[in-house]
């Protein structure tokens, strides 16, 4: 048997700055192929390692034509995503008996609004008969366009991202069954007007963690898999919203039933999902009066795995402004300053500005770098593995990366952006995070399992970022109106 495998992986902040062309899709300037491919995903917790797994389990014959992925950022180049998928397609068109797809589900391109959607479908006009299985991220913006290109799709369940693996797993195995002519696999697909704040779509707190529990409970009998998508709200495009999709074996009524009480479930919790803080500013002056530490000052709006450009200074400012010392922070996407720390070498004393080099125009706000002054304490090629239990196993390059003390603070600078989901983010520089009274973490919730873990206390911070959890502040045009809870008289079928 001979197993395609290949990627396509990108969650789209369609008001974030940063580009997406092609050389951002791979860890040196192009995407993945082939033995460097296998190499880089073999081992590691995520879909495209449960496919490689799952295919030598067979022993398949395994071709990977292209893995392109990066952190979340603006739309996808158009000539990118034409590259990639072309890629794709001529390799399917060549012949194989499956394709395993890990994709996200929330792509928006230059020109498609529906990025999985519209290479889904050429990947069907290319080889019409090829037998197609996807995992897909638990923030898809799903669409029907999606679903009728595939034969077998399982998202993840859980946020933070704990069972990537299985999901990925799940897709292949079903897909191998239909192939064995052991299933009839039938997708069921269906949403409701409901953007979910992403602060309120963690699976280990309600509603989603009964809603996902729900889920699970209904994986019975010809129900093969169910999906519960919340979606990306700062996608904006029409399919932006909450959503449910099932695997079933030869029913599409009892996949129907299983979406409609879903939905139906998630409707009636839909004021849960809004997420409301205080000021950013209030949220510093209430950590400061905490005894113990670790204290995590969460700068929510500019993660990076929501498209935040990771560079936003105004909560390393506020917390310098108002006095707060032994602070960790970082890591700080700025390539320039740090050129000029590396260039200043080991011990070096500088003063340079750090981060603010991208506007924030979709929320109308300026870049505000802030001038630093300190000693460079460590130089590093920026390259680590994570150690888990998020994306365990990932091959992680920040390019070069700084260490900077500035006294009362050490922040971490670097050319790459990169989530700070594990601790090995500060150990590999020779930082001990329980070593600090403050730690200012540019996250949401994928933190959870590692510096929460670790943390006595976690101050949720919306500063300034395009990661915002303040709906309010982006100008949402392309999403299906009413949807709450833009529209709080939104309705969905007869229910209010």
């Amino acid at each position: 048997m001979k197993i395609v495998i290949a990627m396509l992986k990108h969650e789209t902040n369609t008001f974030s700055p940063l580009p997406t062309p092609l050389e951002s899709l791979g860890p040196d300037g192009e995407p993945l192929r082939g033995e460097a491919a296998y190499a880089h995903f073999k081992g590691t917790r995520i879909p495209m390692g449960a496919f490689i797994d799952l295919a030598e389990e067979i022993g398949a014959e395994i071709v990977i034509p292209i893995a392109a992925r990066t952190a979340p950022s603006g739309p996808v180049a158009q000539a990118a995503f034409e590259q990639v998928t072309q890629v794709i397609c001529d390799c399917v068109a060549e012949g194989c008996d499956a394709l395993f797809l890990d994709l996200h589900g929330a792509m928006v391109t230059d020109d498609y609004e529906d990025g999985e959607g519209e290479l889904l479908e050429r990947i069907r006009k290319a080889a019409p008969d090829i037998p197609i299985g996807v995992g897909l991220d638990f923030h898809a913006n799903m669409s029907a366009r999606m679903v009728r290109n595939c034969d077998v799709a399982v998202g993840y369940k859980t946020y933070p991202h704990m069972d990537m693996y299985e999901a990925g797993w799940r897709a292949g195995e079903l897909l191998l069954d239909m192939i064995a002519g052991k299933i009839a696999p039938r997708l069921s697909f269906a949403n409701c007007p409901v953007m979910p704040n992403i602060l309120r779509q963690a699976t280990d707190e309600a509603p989603m963690k009964d809603i996902m529990a729900r889920a699970t409970a209904l994986e019975t009998g010809s129900v093969l898999a169910v999906s519960v998508f919340p979606g990306f709200p700062l996608a904006d495009t029409p399919h932006t919203r909450l959503s449910v999709l099932t695997v079933t074996d030869g029913s599409e009524g009892e996949g129907d039933k299983v979406c409609h009480e879903l939905l139906d479930l998630a409707w009636t919790r839909r004021e849960e999902f809004i997420y409301e803080n205080e000021s950013f500013i209030d949220g510093v002056a209430r950590a400061k009066k905490l005894d113990e530490g670790p204290v995590i000052l969460l700068d929510m709006a500019d993660n990076c795995n929501s498209g935040g450009t990771l560079d936003s200074m105004a909560l390393v400012r506020e917390a310098l402004n108002q006095g707060l010392d032994n602070i960790l922070a970082g890591p700080i996407y700025d390539p320039e300053a740090a050129a000029h720390l590396v260039n200043a070498g080991i011990g070096g004393e500088v003063t340079v500005p750090v981060g603010g080099k991208f506007d924030f125009t979709a929320i109308e706000r300026p870049g505000e770098p802030l001038v630093l002054t300190g000693r460079v304490k460590t130089i590093s090629d920026g390259r680590f593995i994570v150690q888990g239990p998020v994306f365990t196993g990932m091959q992680v390059d920040l390019g070069r990366t700084v260490v900077f003390d500035t006294g009362p603070m050490r922040i971490v600078v670097c050319e790459g952006r990169v989530e700070p989901l594990d601790l090995d983010m500060f150990r590999f520089v020779g930082l001990d995070p329980l070593g600090y009274k403050y730690i200012v973490l540019k996250s949401k919730i994928q933190y959870r399992p590692t510096f929460g873990a670790i943390a006595k206390h976690v101050v949720e911070c919306n500063a300034v970022g395009v990661g915002s959890a303040d709906f309010s502040q982006f100008p949402y045009k392309a999403v299906t109106r009413p949807i709450y809870p833009l529209d709080r008289d939104a309705s969905f079928g007869d229910k209010r």
